[in-house]
């Protein structure tokens, strides 16, 4: 209790001597937020992974389905732990089902992780460092369009702070935090992560030795390896109930696929590209003359300095988990050389906080604050009207497809039968309808009472989404449903077309 009481008088004597700096944090802090919760109910991107992640919560809510594994990886017959299930299954049950309420939720949660960065940076370059990376996080359009989305990588954004976090305690002699990286580790290798996080571990070994006068107690060991063991608990068991077949599906994509490649200079220039776009797009949302010249700059800055950023062990930290992806993802071929931008998502504030330092460490003069300056400006201009333009989109062009116009179709079809038993066929790219699934299961549940049935009935109604990249395949699915059904009345949300229809009698 004392501890605590004088911690509270610290904090209140360094929010009266710097009130400027806590009020612009609070204004850049609460302008993040707003961010990431306005307009959820509209734009949330519900389609295929959202879709069949919430049926798997909602049949264990009203079915008690229990699962053992969470969402796919993306590699055929792998899957992650069922965490992210866990983490976001409260908010499904409070929301009474609507996605929206998760969603808020890991928006919310991205902002916990920007705070915590904020802290860091202000360990390392004060309160400059930690308002420029509050400020970059909370409106970069690429952040702002992570921290919304409702998928399983999203929770990376704080696991990387939080792993950051405990490394930098380690290196003021607390070793009881090698118990949280176990934790972290084994969360985001085994639920939440993609190929990038796999690059933790290299980074946390070499952290290791050279922290080796902070290496953990055995009974740390034991606790953090337990802590470790328990993320993954539930795939082995699920592995052991169905014959070891996560085993034979991770041996053959390891060694059977050669995932992994000694063909170093065959991938070295399309890495760099990648790493380039995935890191720069986290500052700017396009970068022409001026937004590479100011990247330039603060390149050759920390380039210049890097003798004297070396000597904060955080900075050290920080390289080390950024350099370690960026060597491994070299050699990495796994999922037939395809890498995309999310697989990164655990290394975005490690990114920011790293610029973030910089441009702090840069504002000490007149003319570095005149950069900042210049810095802000620009960011603004380049991010902020694109992301408040995206997040009050109302969906009304014709390619236009949200969780606003897929509920009012879905509830048109509900209005239109009145009552009445139906059938209901739905196209959408990439062709398995989860999220309608989920959504005619949810709204029908929960405020209509009824539900589309399977036994083949006059009143079908036919919903499609456009196929931009392939309207041939919606030309064939219409093709079909054309000798199946009569279209008595077609309206358009969007991008989507609800139809309905009388099935032929010959049908």
């Amino acid at each position: 209790m004392k501890s605590f009481k004088k911690k509270l008088k610290i904090l209140r004597k360094e929010l009266a001597k710097h009130k400027m700096s806590w009020a612009i944090l609070f204004f850049v802090f609460a302008g993040g937020i707003l961010m990431r919760t306005i307009g959820v109910h509209k734009i949330l991107g519900f389609y295929f992974d959202q879709g069949r992640d919430a049926m798997v919560i909602w049949r264990f809510l009203h079915e008690g389905k229990f699962f053992l594994v969470g969402p796919t990886t993306g590699i055929a017959g792998i899957f992650r732990g069922p965490y992210y299930y866990f983490l976001i299954m409260p908010f499904y049950w409070i929301g009474g089902g609507s996605p929206v309420v998760p969603a808020i939720f890991l928006g919310i949660l991205s902002m916990t992780a920007i705070a915590l960065m904020g802290y860091l940076a202000y360990k390392v370059a004060g309160y400059p460092a930690a308002i420029i990376s509050i400020f970059v996080a909370s409106f970069g359009h690429y952040l702002v369009l992570a921290s919304r989305w409702l998928s399983n990588p999203t929770p990376m954004l704080i696991l990387s702070m939080l792993l950051v976090w405990f490394m930098y305690l380690i290196t003021l002699g607390k070793r009881q935090a090698w118990v949280g990286i176990g934790l972290v580790l084994g969360l985001s290798l085994f639920n939440f992560g993609s190929s990038g996080e796999l690059f933790y571990f290299p980074a946390v070994i070499i952290f290791a030795v050279w922290q080796r006068k902070n290496l953990p107690t055995v009974r740390q060991v034991l606790l953090a390896g337990f802590l470790f063991f328990l993320t993954f608990a539930p795939l082995i068991l699920f592995d052991i109930r169905h014959g070891g077949i996560l085993r034979k599906n991770i041996a053959e994509f390891l060694f059977g696929r050669e995932s992994f490649k000694l063909s170093f200079w065959e991938v070295f220039k399309i890495r760099t590209n990648f790493y380039y776009d995935v890191f720069t797009t986290k500052i700017f949302h396009w970068r022409q003359n001026l937004e590479i010249f100011i990247l330039s700059v603060v390149s050759i800055y920390f380039v210049v300095r890097l003798k004297r950023f070396w000597q904060h062990d955080l900075v050290k930290i920080l390289l080390v988990l950024l350099i370690s992806p960026m060597v491994g993802l070299l050699f990495f071929q796994g999922n037939y050389g395809n890498i995309y931008d999310y697989y990164m998502t655990g290394y975005y504030l490690i990114f920011i906080l790293l610029f973030s330092i910089v441009l702090g460490k840069f504002y000490k003069n007149i003319l570095g604050k005149l950069f900042v300056a210049l810095f802000v400006f620009v960011f603004w201009q380049n991010n902020v009207p694109v992301t408040w333009s995206r997040i009050n989109d109302n969906l009304t062009g014709e390619h236009s497809i949200g969780l606003k116009n897929e509920l009012l179709a879905v509830d048109w079809v509900y209005k239109d039968a009145a009552g009445e038993s139906f059938n209901v066929d739905v196209y959408v790219p990439p062709v398995i309808p989860h999220a309608y699934e989920y959504l005619f299961t949810w709204r029908g549940k929960t405020k209509y009472n009824t539900n589309p049935t399977e036994q083949h009935l006059d009143l079908l109604y036919t919903l499609f989404e456009v196929d931009p990249p392939h309207p041939e395949r919606l030309e064939a699915w219409l093709d079909r449903q054309a000798g199946i059904g009569e279209v008595k009345e077609e309206v358009r949300f969007g991008g989507i077309t609800v139809q309905r229809r009388l099935r032929l009698k010959n049908e």
